[in-house]
């Protein structure tokens, strides 16, 4: 335990290829801090985990039998941690170097800070939105809709995504995309885990709630760089996830931010948001169905 600095944990789902560069980028990042890889494999199909037991022996690889999500997935990675701090690192990444020595160096030179996000890229080298605001019920009618379509630059969505800062500089936000980001001892020991209700998405967003509530702060940390390949393991399922996402949102919605509501409007108010998120499911899956059936009639 005091030799290690971090524990880096990845949950891999059917994601070979992308695993093996994730794993690559972390072993040429060896000399910048003293850490230890854990990869929990969701029961892929797809070999992953042989490629990580035959070309990467210095991680430790954990084979379940299922695919217990997300959240369940680098939780029980957390809870074999050597290292005081974790960091938290989807399988589709690749860190830059100086990353993870830049975020210890942070961490200790701002001890009031829980969770730290570093700045993601697309595989293009573009800036991903990886620190917003916390969710509210008019963002999401803008947010990836046909409504947003029609009105692309509100600012209901920019001022979601903080889309009007040039991310440049190191800034407290409400919190930051669970691709990757460094995860404190102190909210380890005090705040606990991932909240596995969540099967995957909006587990970071209420973790980052929840330190924020414990009275530290998270931190965007634009110095350091993790290229980030959005939806590469999601994709494979595309409407379950959809359907995930939103059951997700309506879990956020009711645990985190109902609360705040008189208690003779909050069940009105939790059905409101259930209704809207339903339909606003099934405008993305029927989405998806027109596409594929299109696709079809085009072969």
């Amino acid at each position: 335990m005091a030799d290690l600095e971090l524990t880096v944990t990845i949950c891999s789902w059917n994601t070979a290829s992308d695993l093996r560069a994730c794993l690559q980028s972390l072993w040429d990042r060896r000399d910048e801090a003293r850490f230890e890889v854990i990869v929990v494999d969701n029961a892929s199909s797809d070999g992953s985990p042989d490629m990580v037991a035959s070309e990467f022996p210095w991680v430790r690889l954990e084979r379940m039998d299922r695919n217990l999500g997300f959240t369940a997935g680098h939780n029980h990675a957390l809870r074999l941690r050597r290292a005081p701090h974790a960091f938290v690192l989807n399988s589709d990444t690749i860190v830059h170097p100086g990353c993870l020595r830049g975020l210890l160096d942070f961490l200790a030179a701002h001890p009031e800070c829980g969770i730290l996000g570093p700045k993601l890229l697309n595989t293009d080298g573009s800036l991903q939105m990886s620190c917003r605001r916390f969710p509210n019920p008019v963002a999401a009618l803008f947010r990836n809709t046909p409504i947003g379509r029609l009105f692309p630059n509100n600012r209901f969505t920019r001022e979601y995504l903080m889309a009007d800062w040039d991310h440049s500089a190191p800034r407290e936000v409400d919190w930051v995309s669970g691709a990757a980001f460094l995860v404190s001892e102190r909210v380890l020991r005090e705040v606990g885990l991932f909240d596995e209700g969540f099967f995957m998405y909006c587990e970071d967003v209420d973790w980052c709630w929840r330190v924020w509530k414990a009275g530290l702060k998270v931190m965007y940390v634009p110095d350091c760089l993790v290229t980030h390949a959005i939806g590469r393991s999601t994709d494979k399922a595309a409407n379950r996830m959809i359907v995930l996402f939103h059951r997700s949102m309506l879990r956020f919605y009711r645990k985190n931010m109902a609360p705040s509501i008189h208690p003779l409007l909050r069940p009105a108010a939790v059905g409101l948001a259930a209704v809207a998120l339903a339909a606003r499911a099934s405008v993305f899956i029927a989405k998806n169905w027109k596409d594929e059936l299109a696709r079809r009639l085009r072969r």
